[in-house]
């Protein structure tokens, strides 16, 4: 039996396992170097606000120093003067203390004479300020009323639509309400009438024309009238409001069509407005009110000549 130690032999080796950086520890550098990154970011904007301070602060001294250097050299000619007036005139004592005092006088007017020129400085730069702050409130308020402007702008074309006449013709933008009529008005492309026509025995003059309230259906909101222009007269048979009536005057086969649209049908009434081309506002009718945009009064008219009316659907 063999005590000797068990000695490894040259040929067994060992390996130890070695264990790796944790994760952690990489994450925490990397924290770590972005914190210092925005701690250098935010000194340096610091320091450039500081610098920029510090800058305007000397800029201000500078001006406040050359004034007190004009002054103390105002003050050493005045002393300069004085001396050699004594050695000159061997002034008394009495009179040197009293031009002492007068340049120590001098000198704290000139002082108080800095100190004012000082506080105006402040006080302006503080009154353009408050201008500055004041326009820039003005030109705030104003943007906003033109956006309030334009979205009412845009509403009013959102509500603003194109229809097809009875007469198969494509009507320009047609108006539901008084609102939208004033938009019209406003855009200037034809004419515009706007009336209230009851049902009456005599016809009622609307712009360039007469219209006659025969029959009106307010439940069904349907109505009939008849049309009188050019000595003829062209019934509207069972319209609807809202629906774009069109007709041609006399001359105006080349132009856009006359055409009317009732926003309300009443038990005896029919209210609404006329359109009328530009061009054509006046060609064969003869009628009054050939101007752009306000509604002719509403009046009563002759009975016109006796016409067999045309019905057009």
């Amino acid at each position: 039996m063999s005590i000797s130690p068990n000695v490894p032999s040259p040929e067994e080796s060992y390996h130890y396992e070695t264990t790796g950086t944790p994760r952690w520890i990489a994450v925490l550098f990397v924290v770590l170097f972005l914190a210092l990154v925005g701690l250098g970011y935010a000194g340096y904007s610091i320091q450039s606000r500081l610098d920029n301070n510090l800058s305007k602060a000397q800029d201000q001294n500078k001006l406040l120093t050359a004034q007190l250097d004009q002054a103390n050299a105002r003050l050493a000619d005045l002393k300069g003067h004085i001396d050699v007036t004594e050695q000159k005139m061997h002034m008394t004592q009495a009179e040197l203390s009293n031009a002492r005092s007068r340049a120590e006088s001098y000198r704290k007017d000139q002082i108080a004479s800095d100190q004012k020129l000082t506080d105006q400085m402040t006080k302006g730069f503080a009154e353009s300020t408050e201008k500055i702050n004041a326009v820039a409130t003005e030109v705030g308020g104003a943007k906003k009323d033109i956006e309030a402007t334009r979205t009412d702008l845009e509403a009013t074309k959102g509500r603003l639509e194109r229809a097809t006449g009875d007469m198969g013709v494509m009507s320009g933008l047609i108006a539901h309400n008084r609102d939208d009529l004033e938009e019209l008005r406003r855009r200037g492309d034809r004419n515009y009438y706007e009336f209230k026509i009851t049902k009456t025995k005599a016809p009622q003059r609307v712009g360039p024309v007469q219209i006659k309230l025969e029959k009106a259906d307010q439940k069904k909101s349907r109505y009939t009238v008849t049309v009188f222009v050019d000595d003829r007269s062209i019934e509207k048979r069972d319209k609807t409001a809202g629906e774009p009536v069109q007709f041609y005057v006399r001359g105006g086969s080349r132009q856009p069509p006359f055409e009317f649209v009732v926003f309300d049908v009443g038990k005896n009434d029919i209210s609404g407005y006329l359109s009328t081309p530009k061009e054509g506002a006046a060609g064969g009718t003869g009628g009054p009110g050939t101007g752009g945009g306000s509604a002719a009064a509403p009046t009563v008219a002759p009975t016109p000549t006796s016409a067999k009316p045309q019905s057009d659907q």
